[in-house]
């Protein structure tokens, strides 16, 4: 099968792989309908992750067609459309007890593009499958499912949820890539009173008012005084970080009133400085978080209701094979506008079910 390979910092290849086979009971083999490229993904290529190690396949989020499982596999079968979600969940350990996923000490958490062979590929193998797939409604298109693999779930657990957002409260954004603007679509579910986004780029700003920002500010237009502006001189209840730069967190623990709340989405690259000179007085709380993606079964509820955006946040489409292509359209974002990119395989066969015969 052909897979996007890292081989290093600054250097991917589509080529031909292995294809994946069933290495445990609780195995699936899923074929890949739709993937879609993180900004994880792009920290990763820069050589911000180094557990990533060359040779490995990209990629944790994706659409398919289930077509072989292991024997303990009891939730999905072959023929079965799935949603392959980001975190793979052993289900035994103390933090699967505890649905915090992302912490599994049984050899899941965010395994998928980062210790194990990923998604964006023709195939992929899903280990813990009957906790790490769902099931999906013919209703849903692939392109939108997809955006429940990662964003909206870790936009509303380590953002809103962790955050704390609560009715009535004003919720500052910074970054509106694809994880910040999920965050603005799932803040509103709490009710906030205000949201603010802030980003450099005037297409995401833009895209952040069509989906519920009440005012948006550029990152270099003086977001802090409008802020100050909007809250009385009080800050904000919420801050979210959702770039992964220290500027904008430190940006973040500037924005925050006393008493606030900072959640931290991005990914970081480098150390950012914690002046707590400043926030020691303020009783300010500081999250971090990796998604644990319990959220994701309610979540696909609500799009399949009509009741979260999803085709508003696809901006580019390619073919499965175009992969490079893809990807420089989504690490240039402020000059081409791209927020989510999906490729999809170019096929129209059944799904070929092995034999169940071992």
């Amino acid at each position: 099968m052909k897979a996007l390979v890292f081989h290093g910092p600054g250097q991917t290849s589509w080529q031909d792989v292995p294809d994946p086979a069933i290495k445990d009971a609780a195995d699936a083999i899923v074929r890949v309908d739709a993937v879609t490229i993180c900004g994880t993904d792009l920290h990763i290529v820069k050589g911000d992750v180094p557990e990533v190690t060359p040779g490995r396949v990209l990629g944790h989020e994706a659409v398919g067609t289930v077509v072989e499982t292991g024997g303990d596999v009891r939730t999905v079968r072959p023929g079965d459309r799935v949603l392959i979600s980001c975190i793979s969940a052993c289900g035994r350990c103390r933090f699967c007890r505890e649905a915090r996923y992302g912490q599994c000490r049984g050899g899941g958490g965010w395994v998928l593009g980062h210790t194990t062979d990923g998604t964006q590929a023709e195939y992929v193998r899903v280990p813990f499958a009957d906790l790490s797939v769902h099931a999906l409604p013919s209703t849903l298109p692939s392109d939108e499912a997809v955006l429940l693999a990662d964003i909206f779930p870790t936009a509303y657990e380590v953002g809103v949820l962790n955050g704390n957002v609560r009715p009535g409260d004003t919720v500052v954004v910074v970054g509106a890539g694809p994880i910040g603007l999920a965050v603005i679509a799932t803040a509103s579910l709490c009710s906030p009173y205000r949201v603010i986004a802030v980003d450099p780029a005037a297409s995401r700003l833009a895209a952040a008012r069509g989906l519920g920002a009440d005012a948006t500010v550029s990152a270099e237009e003086g977001p802090e005084k409008l802020v100050e502006d909007l809250t009385d001189g009080l800050g904000a209840d919420v801050v979210v970080e959702a770039v992964g730069v220290p500027e904008a967190f430190e940006m973040c623990t500037r924005m925050v009133r006393p008493g606030g709340r900072v959640a931290n989405i991005g990914v970081h690259g480098k150390p950012a400085t914690l002046h707590l000179e400043d926030l020691w007085i303020k009783d300010v709380t500081i999250t971090t978080g990796l998604v644990d993606t319990h959220s994701t079964p309610v979540l696909l509820r609500m799009m399949a209701a009509g009741r979260l955006p999803g085709a508003a946040m696809v901006t580019h489409r390619f073919e499965l094979d175009r992969m490079a292509e893809a990807y420089d359209i989504f690490s240039r974002a402020g000059d081409t506008g791209a927020l989510k990119v999906v490729l999809g395989a170019a096929r129209h066969d059944t799904v070929a079910v092995p034999s169940q015969e071992h």
